[in-house]
């Protein structure tokens, strides 16, 4: 009886032990639980810089928002170095868990539009202007390709990442808390809409 007794409150301990750390809130008191990432059926993000407001959406019903920080540039991105986040409609086309900002999720600037005024501007060439609509019009993922197309005198790398939302401090990207960022990053797959608007 003694030793049933024993192993009862051993078990009662160990399992009163495990709900404190598993049910935590606090990380200070343990082991907070890990939440899974929302899934979603139709994701899409919205960046509204002069509110310095990331939106993520199902459809159409908003899920969560975030602060962000953009490019220290003025206005809409024209060329490489502007320091400014482009503005229109782009989509996920790059995703790197090794990102030197946490987590980056690639963004296909330039797009159709960026690379029509390119051309027009004497920016890019013909063969830019159609490897650029080539990929974004086919919805490329492959990172080669952007990786080229984000060399040209349009600019490009632009990024929704982390390492603070504070003062606009990025070359053009969205840039997000670093818990923030760990939170979108695995529930937007390749392909997810992005739009940015002033």
């Amino acid at each position: 009886m003694v030793a049933i007794t024993g192993a009862v409150a051993v078990c009662v301990a160990l399992f009163l032990c495990v709900s404190h750390f598993a049910c935590s809130d606090d990380p200070a008191g343990g082991v907070p639980l890990i939440e899974a990432p929302l899934r979603l059926d139709h994701p899409r993000v919205l960046v509204e810089k002069g509110a310095h407001r990331l939106s993520l959406f199902d459809g159409e019903r908003r899920v969560k928002t975030w602060r962000v920080a953009i490019g220290g540039g003025k206005g809409n991105k024209v060329r490489e170095g502007d320091r400014c986040t482009p503005e229109g409609d782009f989509f996920v086309c790059y995703k790197n868990p090794n990102s030197k900002y946490t987590l980056s999720l690639g963004l296909s600037y330039p797009n159709e539009e960026d690379a029509a005024r390119g051309l027009r501007d004497g920016l890019i060439t013909r063969a830019q202007h159609d490897a650029i609509v080539a990929a974004a019009g086919g919805r490329s993922f492959d990172a080669n390709t952007w990786e080229a197309l984000w060399k040209t005198p349009l600019g490009g790398e632009i990024m929704i990442h982390g390492h603070g939302a504070g003062r606009d401090w990025t070359l053009g990207c969205v840039a997000m808390d670093d818990d923030a960022i760990r939170e979108l990053y695995p529930i937007l797959p390749y392909g997810t809409p992005v739009r940015i608007v002033p």
